[in-house]
């Protein structure tokens, strides 16, 4: 596999840092040469996977709570409505997945992540003092600028402080975070919604602000300095025109042309698919399963149980990734989640049904880790958050849309599993697409075994 050296490689001599320890800390938490882990970079790693956990906490809340904001705030919310409510925060996802990527490639990793787990905090507890519906979706747009800004960067740094042969499985067991937070809202609300209402549910996100952005502050190194300094020997305006230069290789516009331009729609578009996959049901499930019969209760356990199967799949994805590929695995994934999803519309069993939901959390989550691998290893460090930024920014579209869809279908009379073959339909599309990017990958590595690497790599 070829890779450009970090960025930060090229810097660690450079006196001028965003923190006052970025680059000792860099050089700690780097690995030994031997693809080793220190200890530094261990618990660099372990704080980036802490605020994924309340990223996905913060994203899947609402689906927990969507039920009773219908039913008890007198907002007036309908199932449509209350669809429109639940994409702002995918929007607002969106908006911060695409500019975080390109600032933490500008100005630095650290800063980003600590800056975006702030404010997906502080708006996300904002939103049990909503007042009304309005409110609440602007506080979740808010809130979802910052939770969609987090996964780029940290990803982006963690891609920097491991060593290239563990990339691909950290990125993807990184993002077992997502369904662990989610896992974790679907237990916590089961007791806490009854005894305590909704609002206690947001109200918790405040432990990220007084226990994980303190560790952030504390063992986030800062990886990739915001503008290059002159080197002994190299005059101000040298180093000036090195700034601009590297400004504009890392720009949005050098994914949008060769060598990067087809590789990039194709991630784009097949993150729409999964992402529409993925948090449609994150969203919609516990409203879908109680419109089904079940109580809140039961409700709640088929979410848990999509969400335990996207944390398996974040596992079994990142031994079958590393071992098989993350392009023909993440095929295999989604594959998988179009069947099982498929399935639960003819009316399984209680016993199947749980099995179908572990399945379409293994495929759908497991489907998005893997596209974030492959991204992650695809291109030059100079590249790395922007490209994720896109990828994930992009693909936002599919999480706005899917709760959107997911309420209109129900609206329209067409019944719960309208909403499953919804999904179903997006993720056999995912496994299209992504049968397209490995052939373009393929194409790419067969003219660069004749020519200079491009920093795209093997799949």
């Amino acid at each position: 596999m070829n890779h450009t050296l970090p960025a930060a490689a090229t810097h660690r001599s450079s006196p001028g840092a965003s923190a006052p320890t970025s680059h000792d800390a860099f050089n700690a938490v780097s690995n030994d040469g031997h693809g080793r882990f220190s200890k530094a970079s261990a618990a660099a790693v372990l704080v980036c996977w802490l605020l994924v956990v309340f990223d996905g906490y913060d994203l899947i809340v609402y689906g927990t709570v969507q039920s009773s904001l219908i039913s008890e705030t007198g907002w007036g919310l309908t199932k449509a409505t209350a669809g429109t409510v639940g994409s702002m925060a995918f929007l607002g996802m969106m908006i911060g997945a695409i500019f975080a990527g390109r600032m933490a490639d500008s100005w630095g990793r650290r800063r980003t992540i600590l800056g975006c787990a702030i404010v997906f905090s502080v708006f996300t507890v904002l939103c049990a003092f909503a007042p009304s519906a309005a409110i609440f979706g602007v506080l979740r747009l808010l809130a979802g600028i910052g939770l969609g800004g987090l996964v780029p960067s940290a990803n982006a740094l963690v891609a920097e402080l491991v060593p290239t042969k563990w990339r691909s499985i950290v990125a993807t067991l990184m993002m077992s975070g997502v369904p662990i937070g989610g896992s974790i809202a679907a237990l916590v609300g089961i007791q806490l919604i009854p005894a305590f209402g909704w609002q206690a549910m947001f109200l918790v996100a405040v432990l990220a602000l007084v226990i994980v952005v303190p560790l952030g502050l504390k063992y986030l190194p800062e990886t990739l300095t915001p503008a290059k300094t002159a080197r002994p020997g190299e005059t101000n305006a040298a180093a000036g025109e090195g700034t601009r230069a590297a400004k504009t290789a890392s720009g949005f516009s050098s994914l949008l042309r060769a060598p990067y331009l087809g590789i990039s729609m194709l991630f784009a578009v097949a993150t729409i698919a999964t992402l529409f996959a993925w948090y449609g049901l994150g969203t919609w499930l516990p409203n879908l399963m109680q419109l089904a019969g079940y109580n809140l209760g039961s409700a709640l356990t088929f979410a848990l149980a999509l969400n335990l199967g996207a944390v398996a799949g974040s596992v079994i994805t990142a031994w079958a990734g590393t071992r098989f590929g993350p392009i023909p695995t993440a095929i295999a994934a989604a594959a998988v989640a179009a069947v099982a999803l498929v399935v639960l519309v003819s009316g399984p069993p209680v016993s199947v049904v749980y099995l179908m939901l572990v399945l379409a959390g293994v495929g759908t989550h497991g489907t998005q880790c893997l596209i974030i691998a492959a991204v992650a290893s695809h291109y030059p460090a100079h590249l790395r958050g922007t490209a994720l930024g896109w990828a994930l920014g992009t693909g936002r579209i599919g999480a706005v849309v899917a709760p959107q869809v997911g309420g209109l279908l129900l609206a329209a009379g067409l019944g719960v599993n309208s909403n499953f073959l919804a999904f179903a339909g997006a993720a056999a599309v995912a496994a299209v697409l992504l049968t397209a990017v490995g052939i373009n990958l393929k194409a790419k590595l067969s003219v660069s075994s004749s020519t200079p690497t491009t920093g795209v790599s093997n799949v």
